[in-house]
């Protein structure tokens, strides 16, 4: 029978033509995208955020750890959503977070609903990141795995590039919350398209491994004789789909720090507006996009994943440690930083579009109906050491509070104030006396040595400079000395992540397949001939009277 809901139908009768199976594939893409354009928006504009609402760096990291949290549920609970189904589950989330983003975090009151509204936000993110997925590998044979994997991974990834691509070319005109409005009104027009386009496989056809389109047919004569599975959880809970699942969450901490701490990074180490942050971003995630997708090409072109994971992770582990040595130098350029930034995102290109195709074939090899769920232990994972990476960054980069909170205070008071400082540094015996006293009730005799010593004009500077130099004298001393300290917590942050690289290392021969081209064509061969000869005994039998 075939499922339909109140105004269209949702899923296919039969495995779809290249026509609309990459239609559906399109959708899913453009659909992530633009959710992780929606869900980025905020680390852009992380300064003013802050700002605005009086949040200090730890707060701001609260938000990050409860959409973590609420991702985590989420991403368990995906794995029971087939039921609903996939399509469902991406357009009408979509639906929900673009209209939160275009008309209800814009006008938030306090950075209480703000938090709020990021754990909603996050819940639903940790549904579309299990099902998206999920449909991806239903519409993607593993021959063309890598590379629907590599477009569906551009997702996060051009998300995070058109944020920083609007960010740089409007945030000189614009508020922060204008910022948010322009991601949540694509997020409303994409969702639409999702909610008019997306279909879900019959459970039936999506229950069993296809390993190329060529397989439809037989994929087709079995459906009907096929029965769901049951105990999925039980199914995936094994060594070589916890592992990876738990290597790779370890293995994108770097990653994930940058996504949501970049302009945070730049503007209190190097000094850089928001807009300078977006710009190095710019070409960060236009050379991972175009990366992703080039490596899945190759590696299905080739058949093979774990030569790319584990070369693709040799080299991003190298580069990621170079970054950390020069990056945090106060003299390092803008262009050594790009170039180390797009090195890292390059090299990690090549290890994660095979490792989520070889993922997904991992747990096909366990059961294919139980695909959902172990998407649902890879997203509960990496969302997990999202909220754990949230609360370490503030514990490990103490100095930004004070930077965000004071530093641009403090800056503006010292260049109205330097006048007033190089007077006081002249006579700093006299000044100390005399602020011992309120300006009305200076003794005279200390008033007149104070006249004659420093002058009428001088005395005059240094009272109109009063209030900037109380911002220095009760903020300075701290705003100085997270300035430098701060570089020093951001590398030590940085080798964490170099850490955590070294981690995921060893998990990459849990995933399963080829090392050689050659024999990986060799099991191609193998496997088309074992299709052939089910084939026609199906039709062989299918003829009998």
């Amino acid at each position: 029978m075939t499922r339909t809901y109140p105004l269209w139908k949702r899923e296919f009768d039969h495995y779809p033509a290249n026509g609309p199976r990459f239609r559906n594939l399109a959708i899913v893409v453009l659909a992530t995208i633009s959710l992780y354009f929606m869900i980025y928006v905020t680390s852009a504009v992380a300064v003013s955020v802050m700002r605005h609402f009086e949040m200090s760096f730890g707060y701001f990291a609260v938000v990050a750890i409860i959409g973590g949290v609420a991702g985590a549920m989420a991403a368990l609970a995906a794995g029971a959503l087939d039921r609903w189904g996939r399509a469902n589950t991406v357009a009408y989330g979509l639906l929900l977070v673009a209209l939160v983003t275009t008309f209800v975090l814009p006008a938030v009151p306090n950075k209480e609903l703000f938090l709020l509204l990021s754990a909603v936000m996050g819940f639903v993110e940790g549904l579309m990141l299990v099902a998206s997925p999920a449909m991806v590998r239903d519409f993607s044979p593993q021959l063309g795995r890598a590379t629907a994997m590599g477009l569906w991974n551009t997702g996060p990834v051009v998300g995070s590039l058109i944020v920083a691509l609007v960010a740089s070319l409007t945030l000189s005109s614009s508020s922060w919350q204008q910022e948010i409005r322009y991601a949540g009104i694509a997020g409303i027009v994409v969702s639409v398209v999702a909610i008019l386009g997306l279909r879900d496989l019959p459970a039936r056809i999506r229950n069993q491994v296809i390993v190329s389109a060529q397989d439809s047919a037989l994929v087709e004569a079995r459906g009907e004789a096929e029965s769901l599975e049951v105990g999925r959880w039980r199914t995936v809970l094994r060594l070589d789909v916890v592992l990876p699942a738990i290597g790779i969450a370890f293995n994108l901490l770097f990653y994930l720090t940058m996504v949501g701490n970049s302009a945070v990074f730049f503007s209190t180490v190097h000094g850089w507006s928001e807009q300078q942050a977006s710009g190095v971003n710019n070409w960060v995630w236009t050379s991972q996009a175009v990366s992703m997708i080039v490596m899945g090409v190759l590696s299905d072109r080739l058949r093979v994943r774990k030569p790319f994971i584990v070369a693709g992770t040799i080299a991003a582990l190298c580069c990621t440690a170079m970054f950390t040595a020069v990056a945090t130098s106060p003299g390092v350029s803008y262009p050594v930083v790009v170039l180390l930034l797009v090195a890292i995102s390059v090299s990690g290109s090549v290890s994660y579009a095979p490792w989520l195709a070889g993922f997904t074939e991992n747990i096909e090899r366990h059961g294919p109906a139980a695909t959902a769920a172990g998407l649902a232990i890879w997203g509960w994972t990496t969302r997990i050491v999202t909220a754990l990476a949230a609360i370490a960054i503030p514990l490990v980069v103490t100095g930004v509070t004070p930077l965000v909170e004071h530093g641009k205070q403090v800056t503006e008071a010292q260049l109205r104030a330097a006048p007033a400082q190089v007077i006081v540094a002249q006579h700093p015996a006299l000044f100390e006396e005399l602020s011992r006293y309120p300006a009305t009730s200076i003794p005279a005799d200390l008033a007149t040595r104070a006249a004659t010593e420093v002058g009428l004009a001088g005395l005059d500077t240094v009272a109109k400079a009063a209030p900037d130099l109380a911002v220095l004298a009760e903020f300075g001393p701290e705003v100085a000395r997270a300035s430098t300290e701060l570089p020093r917590q951001w590398e030590l942050w940085f080798w964490i992540c170099v850490a955590g690289q070294l981690l995921f290392l060893p998990t990459t021969f849990l995933i399963r397949g080829r090392w050689s081209p050659r024999r990986a064509r060799a099991d191609l061969a193998e496997h088309e001939r074992e299709v052939s000869r089910e084939l026609n005994a199906l039709a062989h039998h299918s003829g009998q009277p």
